[in-house]
């Protein structure tokens, strides 16, 4: 399993989460990142490098965008942003400039 670094954006993100269901659907959706990195859709254009997994939960989709980065003693997993998909990918945009 690779590690796992978060954002300040994300990690204000998940300490504001009240749902208990909800954050541990999050942390399943990062074990899974964390043991296959490719599992999320690859982005283009303005966020080429970024991945994003939907977790859908109680009829809402949530959005989780993070990017696999080098280290030299190999790869880490960065937890970027995760949210509502309304107006995510405009934030996220915002977020990486």
């Amino acid at each position: 399993m690779l590690p796992v670094v978060y954002t300040p954006m994300a990690e204000k993100y998940f300490k504001k989460l009240k749902d208990k269901q909800l954050k541990n659907s999050f942390k399943e959706a990062i074990v899974s990142i964390r043991t296959n990195p490719q599992i999320g859709d690859a982005k283009s254009g303005d966020l080429k490098g970024i991945y994003s997994l939907d977790i859908y939960y109680n009829r809402t989709n949530y959005e989780l965008a993070y990017r696999i980065s080098q280290l030299e003693n190999g790869e880490i997993v960065v937890i970027i942003m995760a949210g509502t998909r309304e107006n995510f990918y405009k934030e996220l945009k915002r977020y990486m400039k």
